[in-house]
């Protein structure tokens, strides 16, 4: 049975993988600040819930030492928490870029620093980040520049770690989707076309190929779930 984590677990797409990877017998480590939106899994027996400000460096070192206490190192970490911005060059300050790095690109390294140096001292392990298309395709990027730039972050961060877990099983994915399927996006988009886009549940599944034993033997994945967006 393989230990994840998972931050930002309170989101459309982390309420979609807890579950999704509950189904499918992994132990679940749900990390958000609350866990309002997680009540079907309480009493899950291979669930657990932790409330942690991902920015906080001591405070995710703290989790992780817990976590390491309880039932040892994570085989995998997926890393959904973040933010969004909108925003050309000219309408983005120096404080908007930083508040994208901040929630987008710290708050991922903050758990894969600490976590990456206890996979190599045992068997390997896995990362999986959510890119953006904005950050691969400058024409979509454009105007949302602080957002498209602290993502392209994550595809730099995943590429050190293949690199540098090539000795010890260490990978890192990026799954790229590209409008999900929220109602949020619904709502702010009211004449666009939902079934075009990428339900959470999907991208759910992807992940999960991802850490399953067969989708283990891909490396250096970048996955693009666009559906037909």
């Amino acid at each position: 049975m393989k230990n994840v984590i998972i931050t930002g677990a309170n989101g459309n797409l982390g309420i979609a993988c807890v579950r999704y990877l509950l189904e499918k017998g992994y132990r679940v480590i749900a990390v958000d600040g609350n866990n309002n939106h997680l009540d079907f899994a309480k009493t899950h027996p291979q669930f657990s819930f932790t409330s942690v400000d991902l920015s906080n460096e001591a405070a995710v070192q703290k989790m992780l030492q817990d976590i390491f206490d309880k039932t040892g190192v994570p085989d995998a970490a997926v890393m959904l928490a973040g933010g969004f911005a909108a925003g050309g060059i000219t309408q983005t300050s120096n404080a908007d870029i930083d508040k994208m790095i901040f929630l987008n690109f710290k708050t991922a390294w903050n758990l894969v620093q600490p976590l990456f140096g206890q996979m190599q001292k045992g068997k390997g392990g896995q990362f999986v980040f959510i890119g953006a298309r904005p950050a691969l395709v400058p024409a979509q990027g454009k105007d949302l520049l602080a957002y498209a730039l602290s993502k392209s972050l994550l595809f730099r961060l995943a590429e050190c770690i293949n690199e540098a877990g090539k000795e010890s099983n260490i990978s890192a994915a990026v799954v790229v989707p590209s409008t999900i399927d929220t109602a949020l996006n619904r709502s702010s988009m009211p004449d666009a076309d939902p079934s075009k886009w990428v339900k959470p549940e999907t991208l759910a599944a992807n992940i999960e190929f991802i850490l399953s034993e067969p989708g283990a033997a891909l490396k250096e994945v970048v996955l693009k779930v666009y559906n037909q967006a």
